[in-house]
């Protein structure tokens, strides 16, 4: 007996000292959604809490997911971009342009699909694939990962985030999606107009934007929705400014980007590329999937007279046959006038969006 409590005691000491594993339970986050806006569908698997949006951030900014840690998400979407990239095509870590124009990032929490050509069907399956794309940012998933947990920092921050310990891509993909959800745009003119014309109540500072309304910006509006006018309403609308589809606008009579029939196998998707949203216009150029036009007029003049008869045209561009509506100048100046009431400066200078390391 007497050598068995020394032994007894040891036991004891050795319990008393072993270190508890630590739990933390991560802070819910409430997106904060424009009145006239639906509701955001969150994932289940990725509820948004403010542990999580802070790391997304950092992550968005981090030039360690790249391989010669050059580049980092912003580097393609940057903030006083409207988060776009203002070049025809991005350009990678080893000097490889791409073949896309970088889509701009905002209020992309209402989208279901991702990509020009829409192959990902969720917002953290199309995070996860830049770090690794040879032609953007070029650096396999593990090193990255690798990377972030010799970085005490971010361990931290990943079990803040994530309530345990361990980091991987898809708690990367997680973080940063949740941080993307946050960016939202709903505080242009346009959205004054879009409340008063559909009976939504307006605040005092959105009653005195309304008073200030130009009567050519609401004759731009009109000729958007009309059908003899501009019809652009068939495909942007809505308070998001854009429809959840694909679609072929005429760019081209033969296509070098089959856009989403590279995805679906299907030759009646031939040209047909996603629909993006029209709001912050002034900042997110060039347009199109591939960049080709640089100005919001070389954008109205194809709609109005450069529209390219093809099998998969899309059938709301109704004037195809006569190479677009047809706007006289006029016209294309009130047109020009309702898209630049669509810009946000408010979103951009957020600073819950802005570089955290800077």
């Amino acid at each position: 007996m007497h050598k068995v409590y020394p032994f007894l005691i040891l036991i004891i000491l050795f319990s008393s000292c072993r270190k508890e594993k630590v739990s933390f339970i991560p802070t819910p986050y409430t997106i904060v959604i424009p009145s006239h806006f639906p509701q955001m569908n969150i994932p289940d698997d990725n509820p948004m809490t403010k542990e999580g949006v802070d790391l997304g951030r950092h992550l968005f900014y981090e030039t360690k997911l790249s391989g010669d840690e050059s580049m980092s998400c912003a580097s393609c979407h940057k903030i006083g971009s409207g988060f776009a990239d203002n070049v025809a095509v991005p350009v990678g870590i080893d000097g490889i342009a791409g073949t896309r124009n970088s889509m701009p990032i905002f209020n992309m929490g209402w989208d279901e699909f991702f990509t020009w050509d829409g192959r990902q069907s969720s917002l953290e399956a199309q995070i996860l694939e830049p770090v690794p794309n040879p032609i953007e940012m070029h650096l396999e998933w593990k090193e990255a990962v690798n990377r972030l947990q010799l970085d005490v920092a971010y361990r931290n921050k990943f079990f803040r985030a994530f309530g345990e310990e361990g980091i991987d891509s898809i708690k990367v993909a997680k973080a940063i999606g949740q941080f993307i959800r946050t960016i939202v745009s709903g505080s242009s003119t346009f959205d004054v107009m879009y409340k008063y014309e559909n009976g939504l109540s307006l605040s005092n500072s959105e009653n005195q934007v309304l008073e200030n309304i130009e009567a050519e910006t609401w004759a731009g509006y009109d000729l958007f929705k009309s059908l003899n006018g501009a019809d652009c309403f068939h495909c942007h609308n809505g308070p998001l400014m854009r429809v959840k589809k694909f679609s072929n606008n005429g760019l081209d009579a033969t296509f070098n980007d089959e856009g989403r029939a590279l995805v679906t196998g299907n030759d009646l998707d031939l040209g047909k590329f996603k629909v993006p949203s029209l709001r912050n216009l002034s900042s997110t150029g060039p347009y199109m999937h591939d960049g080709r036009f640089n100005t919001l007029e070389e954008v109205i003049e194809h709609y109005s007279s450069g529209i390219q008869m093809n099998p998969t045209l899309d059938p709301m561009i109704e004037f195809g046959g006569e190479g677009g509506v047809q706007l006289d100048a006029l016209e294309k100046e009130w047109l020009k006038q309702f898209l630049l009431a669509l810009n946000d400066t408010i979103y951009i200078n957020n600073p819950n969006f802005k570089d955290p390391f800077n």
